[in-house]
């Protein structure tokens, strides 16, 4: 069975940081481009991070630029993403994907993981 599961989110306040961690399950990550996505209420799902499959290059959408740094492991078959300076504009639920050929957007995400809620209070 294929699956990602993140870990890491919470409650936090404005100017700190955290980091999540994604873990797969049934899925190398190393064969795949790995990202984030984040959704807020009322809003659409938004392109945080993204790794490509060969860990070379990394992308950020305009929301992480200068904050955000994505990572993985390949030999723990994780990413992570960590943030820095976080905003409470950044209070969302987080998604780690996978996917085979584009990272960018979410329709071409091939395994979502359940998603973790980050609160960020002020």
């Amino acid at each position: 069975q294929v699956h990602l599961d993140e870990t890491g989110g919470g409650l936090v306040q404005a100017g700190e940081s955290l980091t999540l961690s994604c873990a797969g399950s049934g899925v190398t990550i190393d064969d795949l481009a790995m990202g984030w996505f984040r959704q807020a209420p009322g809003k659409e799902r938004e392109f945080v991070a993204g790794i490509s499959g060969d860990g070379e290059g990394q992308y950020y959408g305009d929301c992480a630029q200068g904050r955000f740094t994505i990572s993985r492991d390949v030999a723990k078959n994780t990413v992570a993403l960590q943030m820095n300076s976080l905003k409470t504009d950044d209070t969302a639920v987080y998604y780690c994907a996978a996917a085979k050929f584009s990272i960018f957007m979410a329709q071409f995400v091939d395994v979502w993981g359940k998603g973790t809620l980050i609160t960020v209070s002020s």
